[in-house]
């Protein structure tokens, strides 16, 4: 798997930190992002679809 590497504003992080751990949505601020991103491709996606545009 390809490794990312980005800037975040620290606010950020600390907002997604709030839920990551122990009986929480995430296991781990890396699964929340990637769940975040998947989570806006399926947006995009449907969008798409909505103006009668494929996947690319």
């Amino acid at each position: 798997m390809p490794k990312v590497s980005l800037d975040m504003p620290s606010e950020l992080v600390e907002d997604l930190k709030i839920h990551v751990g122990d009986a929480k949505k995430f296991v781990s601020l890396a699964d929340a992002i990637r769940t975040a991103c998947r989570k806006l491709l399926d947006q995009l996606d449907e969008i798409d679809n909505r103006h009668g545009r494929g996947n690319a």
